[in-house]
């Protein structure tokens, strides 16, 4: 009975270690970082011709009275945003839809009291909605970020800022979830249930220690009001987007210049020395520093700057997050050996957003045809060219028909589809193409993979090899 009791105790010490880990009140945290969030109203000139349309016919006595309501002229327009101080000589961070397009931006300061100061414009990066402001003051209040990696879900958090216009406020919470992705291409986001609202945009999102782990952004909600999914951009891709914008007033991502996807469960097994989905894929390489480096459709890359890569999303953020002109080592598994590579990285934001290409006449010869995997193939010429819309310098194989029972259509594939390479080779001919299937089957593999161009756009498939 005594050990009994004394089990008992003791898990009631440890319930209650971890009852105290809860804030008793956030009112101190609130009171001492409070003076470097601010209050952002923006000011925009639109043109309207907001009158009523139609109410009189042409020539009217009242025609000229009416046109002179509808022509009002521009007039202005407000909103409001929050937003915090980060460096002592005004540096100001915001989201980007609160300042889009505004003629003016003043800040207010809590409490009050003052006269709103006038900010100018920094820079802008639309990719993460972040925005850097400057006012002409010294010794101003300010916070600093933290490290957004070591939020983890269970952690409170702290939001502050102007909800619906009501004035300063502040809200608390969990850290929902971590690493949300919305819709852009280097979203990163903590998930909070501490209520955000409109207004509460460009605001910061503390931990417990007073340090910025988040921007708030956007909330999840069906009819505009906070419903307890708020959505707060990590600070860690915050700091290195405001390090560039105070420095170039823009954006230096570097570019690796590769067209690449994720590798999944099916995928692997047409990848020789792959035993798991991990790394990025590259599906194709235009003109750029991997064309330059080596680097070729069909390897996987599996580390960049000795990091490894889990999956297409973490490379472009490792990728962007690094410096232009950097020479990077990539690790890439080719036929299934490690190939170490070296990349000079170039500019996102400059890159080419197209390859050139260059036309090359096509014989005009009846095209060969076999059919295979569910597939009907034949051979690239002119009438295909025509029949399909492929480019006129089209190379591989083209679906003319699939069979809906097959699981070629099961992944996707239809009519009109390049195939270019199969098993990681280029395919020209159905005997190619023939020779890779039989090839994967005395290797022993379930699955053939294919490299299929549709409307321009690469992607490898994995397609199963039926006996």
């Amino acid at each position: 009975m005594a050990i009994l009791l004394s089990f008992v105790f003791l898990l009631a010490q440890t319930v209650a270690g971890f009852a105290q880990s809860r804030p008793d009140s956030f009112a101190d945290l609130a009171e001492k970082f409070s003076p470097a969030v601010v209050n952002i109203t923006t000011t925009t000139v639109v043109s309207t011709n907001a009158g009523p349309r139609g109410l009189v016919p042409d020539g009217s006595p009242f025609e000229d009275f009416f046109k002179d309501f509808q022509n009002q002229g521009p007039r202005r327009s407000s909103a409001l945003g929050s937003g915090f101080v980060i460096s002592s000589d005004g540096y100001i961070v915001t989201n980007n839809h609160v300042i889009e397009g505004a003629d003016e931006i003043l800040i207010e300061f809590f409490p009050g009291g003052t006269e709103p100061l006038a900010a100018t414009l920094v820079g802008t990066d639309p990719n993460t909605d972040i925005a850097l402001l400057k006012v002409d003051a010294t010794d101003l209040p300010f916070v600093n970020f933290g490290d957004s990696d070591t939020a983890r879900v269970g952690d409170w958090v702290m939001a502050m800022g102007n909800p619906l216009g009501q004035g300063f406020s502040v809200s608390a919470g969990i850290v929902s979830a971590r690493n949300r992705e919305l819709s852009g291409t280097y979203d990163d986001y903590i998930q909070t249930d501490a209520a955000i609202n409109r207004g509460n945009s460009g605001g910061p999102l503390f931990n417990m220690d007073g340090d910025v782990v988040g921007v708030n952004t956007a909330i999840l909600s069906p009819n505009g009001g906070s419903i307890g999914i708020g959505f707060s951009m990590a600070s860690n891709v915050v700091k290195n987007v405001v390090a560039q914008l105070k420095e170039f007033g823009e954006t230096r991502r570097g570019w690796l210049g590769v067209r690449i996807q994720d590798v999944t469960p099916d995928i692997v097994e047409g990848i020789a020395g792959l035993d798991h989905a991990a790394g990025a894929l590259v599906s194709s390489v235009p003109p750029g520093p991997a064309m330059d480096a080596g680097i070729e459709a069909g390897d996987v890359i599996l580390t960049f700057d000795g990091k490894e890569i889990t999956d297409t999303r973490e490379l472009v953020r490792i990728v962007a997050d690094a410096p232009v002109g950097q020479e990077v080592l990539v690790n890439v598994l080719r036929n299934g050996e490690t190939v170490e590579l070296t990349v000079t990285l170039g500019r996102r934001e400059t890159a080419e957003a197209s390859m050139p290409g260059s036309e090359a006449p096509m014989e005009d010869a009846a095209p060969t045809q076999t059919e295979m995997l569910g597939l009907t193939l034949s051979e690239v010429n002119k009438e295909t060219i025509s029949q399909f819309g492929l480019a006129p310098n089209a190379s591989g194989l083209v679906i003319t028909a699939v069979d809906p029972t097959s699981d070629a259509a099961s992944n996707g594939l239809q009519a009109g589809d390049l195939i270019s390479e199969a098993g990681q080779q280029p395919v020209t001919s159905v005997v190619d193409f023939e020779d890779r299937v039989n090839e994967a089957r005395d290797a022993g593999r379930k699955s053939l993979l294919i490299l299929v161009n549709r409307d321009g756009m690469t992607r490898f498939m994995a397609l199963r090899i039926v006996e």
